[in-house]
């Protein structure tokens, strides 16, 4: 006999169904084994002291200051934590509870039943001089090549941009962004190119976004988050996916002093209006990518506590993009200058994809088609 212990497998219906279990093992076993942790805030200490019951009722727990049962403040924060199968058998349960826990019983649902997407890679091109990493910056023949390669590398995506988003930089007219990236659209058009990977046009400008749709881009990545009408507008028109960034500020003020008292309830707030507002348009869930907006008016414990809690933005049914390549924030860290932090844009980009990202945008194609190849297998 041997006996050894294993890391839990993130597919556990897979690591079920190679052991041979039959299907009907396989459902009820698999929601044993997917374990859960969700932070509550904020919630009604009548509510709370009736969801500690519940979840003891169905074997999940409840870790909750002291002083809830004598009801000494209004409002608590806790932690509940259980298997999927528990959870399922409590959120059921808080449907027919007053003080708010039938929304925690829809909102317990959203989660525990979140869809995965399979993880596509988007290279970036920049084809202006001033963005940060200079190894993104091409254009004409040279844009196009680039391209190709990143292609053969492994890019699923592409996304293609000219005007620099970094903090301190300063917006530009559309007309002159669209002079800069005019010669890259033509040659993407004329080659077809968009038939060998998808395009992402990396503006909030409608000219400019107009302008990459009309020559085979299907994807608006915008930066701003659907705040202009217009761009909404366009993708339904034009079938196009958008994507939903989060910013605090503007490029030029986002890294003055950012300041939340929760971020990551303030961005899951914020999505939540956005979403709305792009279904208002026509667009449906499936034509939605969320990008909580690493390095975008956060400081270091910003940044890391939504990569913490990543996987928390899946709820939306929405596909979440991750984009912390050779951003500051791995200097914060570890400094080291921006050529030198591949290692640590490959260390969060995993993290964030077993947390929920199915779109890693970066700068190095190769070397994250590798890295995540690797990840799958293990």
């Amino acid at each position: 006999m041997r006996i050894y212990e294993i890391a839990k497998p993130k597919e556990s219906k897979n690591y079920l169904q190679n052991l041979d279990v039959d299907k009907v093992g396989i459902n009820i076993l698999s929601q044993k084994m997917d374990y859960f942790y969700i932070a509550i805030k904020d919630i009604k200490a009548a509510a709370l002291n009736i969801l500690k019951q519940d979840a003891l009722s169905v074997g999940a727990d409840v870790a909750a200051p002291s002083g809830v049962i004598a009801c000494k403040k209004e409002f608590y924060d806790c932690l509940l934590f259980g298997t999927k199968r528990q959870l399922l058998r409590l959120a059921t349960k808080e449907l027919a509870q007053p003080f708010g826990l039938k929304e925690l019983g829809k909102r317990l649902r959203e989660i525990l039943y979140k869809k995965n997407f399979p993880i596509k890679i988007m290279g970036v091109i920049n084809a202006n001089d001033d963005s940060f990493y200079e190894g993104s910056r091409f254009k004409g023949k040279d844009a196009i090549k680039k391209i190709e390669q990143m292609i053969e590398d492994g890019a699923n995506i592409i996304d293609v941009g000219a005007l620099s988003s970094r903090p301190g930089s300063k917006p530009i007219p559309q007309e002159e962004e669209l002079i800069r990236v005019q010669e890259i659209l033509e040659a993407i058009k004329k080659e077809k190119l968009y038939k060998k990977a998808l395009f992402s046009i990396d503006s909030y400008a409608p000219l400019v976004v107009q302008a990459a749709l009309d020559r085979g881009f299907r994807i608006i990545n915008d930066i701003t988050g659907a705040k202009d009408d217009r761009l909404l507008k366009l993708a339904k028109e034009y079938k196009a996916k958008i994507c939903i960034m989060h910013m605090q500020g503007t490029p030029e003020t986002m890294q003055i002093n950012p300041q939340y008292k929760d971020v990551v309830s303030e961005v899951d707030e914020f999505f939540q209006k956005r979403i709305q507002k792009a279904q208002n348009f026509g667009l449906k869930k499936e034509d939605i990518i969320l990008d909580v907006g690493i390095g975008f008016g956060k400081t270091l414990e910003h940044n890391l506590a939504l990569l913490r809690s990543h996987a928390h933005f899946m709820h939306f049914g929405c596909e979440l993009l991750i984009g912390a390549s050779r951003k500051s924030l791995i200097n914060a860290i570890t400094p080291a200058p921006v050529q030198e932090r591949l290692p640590g844009t490959l260390a969060i980009h995993l993290k964030a994809i077993e947390r929920g990202a199915s779109i890693v945008r970066c700068h190095d194609v190769k070397e994250h088609a590798q890295a995540i190849k690797i990840w799958q297998e293990l």
